[in-house]
This record gives structure tokens, sequence and C-alpha cells, in this order.
């Protein structure tokens, strides 16, 4: 909801409840249909007349960290502000992370707390903490209501704040007298938000300054971030890739934003982009920087990132314009607005015999890709390799599935090799990387769109942090779908261990004792089981439980989680230990030291290399 404007106000209504009603009737009003949470002492006045809630539905989650990611899983996949709610003391503290997430990935997030009684507050009560100077750096704004009358202005101004500018997470922490105290609910409430006008509109003559620069580059790119996806702006982004003819590139966070099998996408840049990607930003002379952020998984070493490039740099926040790279033109604007602005003004420049000729450039860029195409090779052993477990994932499932993925060698290779040709059907944590959020998140994607098939691809690792939500879709019937990418180990980080820790693998195999060799003192040590058992787990959670070991079954496999809609399933794929992420930027060097694959570092023929 954005405020009020100017002109005829609806007339308000007027009841007499207790905060804790009027809170939840704040929630209907405000349009929120789902709240994920976890009832406990501070915030239990809430719960009792969310029973009686017609239009809000609450989902039951196993932890406050699972609620802020089904809630975050929920926006991201719907376009709508997700809620979370949780007690005071470790119940708010439990979704830090989550918050933090939603902060670093502008997600639109209301996160309700309850907090101990006003006249306690500071006293070291039981169960409290100071949530809200917790989280005042990773939230964009946060409240701590201890007057019933506030309830209905806080939350609408939550909502609104949440969901405006550039998104992001609002804390809203409810004293417990607060909630229990008679009061008037009336609506709509008047937002008080002095200072508070976030800039959509780019200045025009930004917008000409830079079609100047693009009709004079040789070799540009457009360097596509989430900000798109969030603004809705894909149509947009692709009327000025195609009247243009500019080669794009998506980040992690923008995969979906413009379609992967369009003839202009390049690929995805950063530490583990693909070849063409990286060095088509490293050797341009102009980015055309939309909704993204220079952040240092796509830059490398900062100093040394597209050395001959002039940057035109559109973001909604002025914070990150400039903050890692200067940019020749700066324009605060939403993403829809700008790339609209902008077709116009390059169609103006192209009415005036202006326009830009990449031809060569396109046609380098097609060269590298043939050369340097993504790939992998399949294990010797005959095992399974986890690139073609996630391929054959996206090549079987239905239309418009929605994928989560937690965070590690699974997301990179589910970036690569799952295919995104439209937004909002790839939800990750990027920028806070948290494992952990696949499978809750997913199961906020399933209850915002419960008519798409959401599968989360996640790691043994990840897995195991938060698996216990699938206790949650069982019951509340989420039929999520999650792909377990079974390597025994902490992968990405034993990637590293192999290339710059001289092997030795230090506290990252998962399924065995101390000594790898099963469970430690268990009858099964001789034979290396592993632990957990991941079939019977998800068996026990009330889901679907599948293994598949041998590259003949995959297909057949995959089939069978995909005809199964009743309840979750979840698919323990064993693949081999080994497989690493290629292509990669090692940590702290320049994007001009890319390796295609291990040992193999590109050549492109010129005096650079």
């Amino acid at each position: 909801p954005r405020a009020p404007r100017g002109g005829p106000q609806p007339a308000a209504t007027v009841e007499h409840v207790t905060g804790a009603q009027s809170l939840i009737r704040s929630l209907e009003s405000v349009g929120a249909d789902t709240v994920f949470g976890i009832p406990g002492g501070a915030i239990l006045p809430a719960y009792d007349p969310m029973m009686d809630s017609t239009r809000v539905r609450h989902v039951l989650v196993r932890h406050e960290q699972g609620a802020g990611h089904a809630a975050t899983g929920y926006a991201q996949a719907t376009g709508r502000v997700g809620v979370c709610m949780a007690t005071s003391g470790p119940g708010a503290t439990n979704l830090v992370t989550p918050i933090a997430d939603a902060h670093m990935d502008s997600v639109p997030l209301v996160a309700i707390t309850g907090q101990v009684a006003s006249r306690a507050i500071g006293t070291d009560a039981f169960q409290e903490a100071d949530i809200c100077g917790i989280t005042l750096p990773i939230t964009k704004h946060n409240f701590l209501v201890t007057d019933p009358a506030d309830i209905p202005r806080t939350i609408a101004e939550a909502f609104h704040i949440a969901s405006t500018g550039r998104p992001g997470p609002v804390l809203v922490d409810i004293a417990k007298d607060a909630l229990q105290a008679e009061t008037t609910f009336s609506w709509p409430p008047t937002h008080d938000l002095p200072g508070y006008r976030p800039v959509s509109r780019p200045h025009a003559k930004q917008i000409r300054e830079a079609a100047r620069l693009i009709t004079a580059a040789r070799r540009p790119v457009l360097y596509v971030g989430g900000g798109v996806i969030k603004s809705g702006a894909s149509a947009e982004l692709l009327a000025l890739a195609e009247f243009a003819r500019i080669p794009v590139t998506t980040t992690l966070m923008g995969l979906g934003s413009f379609p992967d099998t369009h003839p202009l996408h390049v690929g995805m840049p950063g530490m583990h982009g693909s070849v063409t990607a990286v060095t088509a930003l490293q050797k341009s002379d102009l980015i055309i920087a939309i909704g993204a952020r220079f952040d240092d998984r796509v830059t490398g070493k900062l100093d040394s990132f597209a050395p001959a490039a002039k940057i035109v740099h559109a973001d909604i926040d002025p914070a990150e314009i400039g903050k890692n790279r200067a940019a020749d033109v700066p324009i605060v604007g939403d993403a829809k607005d700008v790339l609209g602005d902008l077709l116009d003004a390059l169609r103006g420049e192209a009415g005036a015999g202006n326009t830009g000729d990449y031809t060569a450039w396109r046609e380098l860029l097609g060269r590298w890709r043939e050369t340097y195409p993504l790939g992998y090779d399949l294990p010797e052993d005959g095992s399974l390799s986890p690139q073609q477990v996630i391929e054959r994932i996206g090549r079987l499932a239905p239309e418009n599935t929605v994928y989560t993925a937690g965070v590690g060698q699974h997301q990179m290779w589910a970036a690569h090799y799952l295919t995104f040709d439209r937004p909002g059907t790839w939800l990750n944590s990027g920028g806070l990387g948290t494992m952990g959020y696949a499978v809750p998140a997913a199961l906020g994607a399933k209850a915002g769109r419960p008519d798409a098939t959401v599968w989360a691809i996640d790691g043994d690792g990840c897995f195991q942090m938060t698996n216990q939500e699938l206790v949650t879709a069982a019951l509340n019937n989420i039929p999520i779908k999650v792909a377990i990418i079974n390597n025994g180990a902490l992968g990405m980080v034993r990637q590293w261990q192999t290339l710059f820790y001289n092997q030795r693998y230090s506290n990252t195999v998962l399924h065995s004792g101390p000594n790898g060799e099963g469970p430690a003192g268990g009858p099964e040590a001789a034979r290396g089981t592993r632990v957990p058992d991941f079939v019977r787990l998800a068996e026990a959670m009330g889901c679907v439980g599948l293994r598949c070991e041998d590259p003949e079954d995959l297909d057949a496999v995959i089939e069978k989680a995909n005809s199964i809609n009743d309840r979750p399933v979840v698919v323990d794929f064993i693949v081999h230990e080994d497989a690493m992420v290629w292509p990669m930027v090692a940590a702290g060097t320049s994007n001009d030291e890319v390796m295609a694959a291990r040992g193999v570092r590109p050549d492109f023929g010129d005096s650079d290399d």
C-alpha cells in the first residue's frame, strides 16, 4: 500500500478493540494473507484474535529462522510483502539471520515481534532482548510500539516502507501490555513519515547523457541485477536490449529478469560466472548497470575491474551509486522508469541518425561463448554428477517451476544448469549467503503460489540446518519438492580446501565419524553408512523419501517426484564428492584471472593476456 495522496479519502471506521485485535485487523487491512510464525509469551495476545481471522492464514513453523526465510520466499515468489511473527527474546533473535538476509537482498519483509511489558523494558526481564537495537543495522526501519493506539498506523507505515523505494525488512516490536490494552481501531490511518520520499522518476538530463554514451560506445554491456525483478521491469529490459542490440549479463539475484535462452544473454557474471559474462564486463567500454550494486562477487579485485569502461549506474537507492565504483552517469530512479525512459531516449537518438554499432562486439562475445561454454565431466566411476542431476531436474520440471537454493556449490550449479526465462522463478540467498535458506523459502514460495511446482535445490549441509520445516510443509499441505545434492561434505568449503589448503579436509566431511569410518562407534562403521539417512528422515517428517545413486535411474526418480503432489517429496541424490564449480575467479584476484576449469586459463588473443 502507498501513502494516501490528495483528494477525498475514504471515511475511517472506528471500533473498540484490544491492541491484539487491532494488530490482526491492521494486517487484514493492508492485504496480508499469510503469516509465518511461532507463538510465545509476549506475542501470545496476538495469537488469540488471529484464530478468528478468515483473511489471514497463519503457518506454524518449527523454528523462527524458518518463519523468516519462509516470509522471504513468499515475498520473492509473489512480489508482495512477506510477514513473519515471533515472541520476545530468543524468538526475536532467531529472526535476526532472515532479517539480515532480506536486508542484503532487498526483500520486502515485515517482522512482528512481541516485547515484554513496557514497564519491564530495560530491566533484563524474562525473555527480554532489545531487538530494535539488535536489528538497527539490518532493517530498513524499525518500530517499538508501547501505545496500542499506534498499532494501525505503525503496521500501515511498516508495509509502506518495506514495499516502496528500495524494498527491505521492517521490524515492528510491540510491548505485551500494548497488545492487551483496550484501544480503538480506525482505518485507514494517516502516515507520518517525514523525510521518507523515495525517488522513482529518473532525471531527464541523466537519461539523455546515458543515451549519448550508449550510442558512442563500441563494447557496451547491460549489467542487470535483482532491482529489475523487484521493479517488475523485465519487459522494459527486453525491449531496450532488443532495440539497441546490447549484450546482457544478469547477476545471481537478477536471473530470470532477462531470458537465459535469448541470443543477447551472455550469462551470469561473478566469482563463478560464465567466462563470457565475466570477460564481457572486464573488456567492455561501457557498463550500463541497472538495479545492481557492483558487489565484490561480481567485481573481483575492485581496482582492476573493467578498467576501460565508463559507468552508467541506475539504482533506486542513491547510497549504492558510487559506493564501490564511481559512476560517470549516476541515475537515481526505479528500474522500470529508467529503462522505459532510456529506450525513449535511444529511439530519439536513432531518429536523429545516432545509433551504436556493436556487431563486432556481439560476434566476439559469440566466439568466446563457443570457445568457453559451460560444461562438466561425468565421474569416471559411473556415479552421479551433481551438475547432471540439477540439469535433469530443470529439463523435466513443469513449465514455470519455481526454484530455491541453499548456498554453496549446488547454488552455483543451479544458477548455471537450470534455465531461467521468467522473473520470480529463482530464489536464493545472494548477499548474505545463508545456509538453510532453501527449504523454508520453498515453503513460503509454495504458500504464496500454490499452483506452481516448487523445487528446493539444497546441499546436505544446508539441508541439515532447517530441514525441520518439512514437518511444517507436511502438516500444512504445502507439497514442495527437495533435491538434496548429497556429496557428504560442505562442498564449497571442501573445494577451497582442495584448491588452496593442500587437500587438508578439516571438518568438512558430514556423513561419517571423526576418522571418516561411518557413525563413530556404531555397527555400521565398517560399511561407511551415511548419517543421517535422509530418506528415513523425510518419511519420519511426513514426506515421501526417495534416493538416487545410479545415473540410469535419474530421470525415473525425478519424474516420480514430479508426479507426487499431495505431500512434500525429498530426493537424496548421492553425487560424486570431488565435483567442483567452474568457472572460478579466486577471492581477492582480478577478473582477468578467471579460470574456465582447473588449470584452464582462457586465452582471448589480445595483448592483455
